[in-house]
Parts: C-alpha cells; structure tokens; sequence
C-alpha cells in the first residue's frame, strides 16, 4: 500500500528491474524495508546473510547498517553474487559486505565472528533446519534471527514449530511477503 513513499534508493529501483527481467526470486520491497527498519533500529552492525541471490536484501541492509558495519554473505552461485558485488560497489557498500561463495553450511560451523546483530536467512528451504541450529548459537542475546518465504514454500509446517518453539528464541511469524519468520534470542 506505501510501498513506494519514500521511494527505495535508485540502486534498489534498478536491482528490482533486474531481477525481475531476469525472472530471478528476489524478496518482496516490504521484505526490504522492513529488515532495513530493523537494521536501523538495531543499529546492527554486524549482519549474517545467507542466500545473496543477486544482493536485493543485502543492499537493504548495506544501506542501512551503520559506518563500520560488516555483513558476511554466502551463496555459491558466482553469477549471482557477481551481479550484487556489482550493485554494491556502485553504491558505495562493497568495502563493508563479504561476500563467500562457499555452500553456507560449510562455513557456519567454523564461523569466526558471534555476537551477530541480525541473521538473514533466505535460502533452499530444506536447509532452514540446519541454519536454525547453526545461526542462533552466532547471535548475540537480543539478535535477530530472519527466515524468508517460511509460508510460501510447502513442507515447511515442521521448521515453523520448531523454530516458534524453539527455547533460546521469542519467536513470531508475519504473514509478509512469503512469510518471515523472526525470532530474538532470549538466552
């Protein structure tokens, strides 16, 4: 309904036409604004991001983050993460996102960085389990957890308890876009 007011920046704008030209997922602009609402409000500096895609929601959040913010970012597709390494560079945000092409899963569990701010998970839905596992020990307490497309993609009923219940999160899911799930760790 306000999707356009204010209108996003013009690399945004852009991106979208792109994604869409290409018939590539990209998440949906409210998606956008509201993880860069939170990214502001959280002043999050230190973001995980799983799923690049061609950068749509890593943009959002690049241009929200504060000065010295960092976001690492995985997916394994070199084609994609070469178009959004592309956006971010041209809008001035490429110094502050790592980018990794290695599967996500394999890195996780020696991931050097906790205490994340915020963890974005927009990826194969099969694998929503196992980010669950191994994202929430990486967030700090008051963190964000982030799943997208959590009520578009079938088979999915058995990860929504899971992660509604899960006893280190408060837990919610929003009828946005394909369904976001959002949970802040509590312990």
């Amino acid at each position: 309904m306000y999707e356009d007011v204010p209108a996003p920046h013009p690399l945004l704008l852009e991106l979208e036409q792109y994604a869409q030209k290409e018939r590539a997922a990209a998440v949906e602009r409210s998606v956008g604004r509201l993880l860069s609402t939170l990214v502001h409000a959280m002043q999050a500096n230190r973001i995980l991001d799983i799923g690049t895609g061609f950068g749509y929601a890593t943009l959002w959040m690049a241009l929200a983050q504060p000065p010295l913010g960092r976001i690492w970012s995985f997916d394994p597709n070199v084609a994609r993460t070469t178009i959004a390494r592309s956006y971010l560079d041209r809008a001035g945000e490429a110094e502050h996102v790592e980018i990794s092409n290695q599967p996500a899963l394999e890195v996780l569990a020696i991931f050097p960085q906790h205490n994340v701010d915020l963890a974005f998970i927009d990826a194969p839905a099969p694998d929503y389990d196992a980010y669950l596992d191994q994202c929430v020990p990486l967030l700090k307490r008051s963190g964000l957890i982030i799943f997208n497309g959590v009520l578009g993609r079938g088979g999915l009923e058995a990860f929504n308890r899971r992660f509604l219940e899960h006893p280190q999160l408060d837990a919610t899911i929003l009828p946005m876009g394909a369904g976001l799930g959002i949970g802040a760790r509590i312990e």
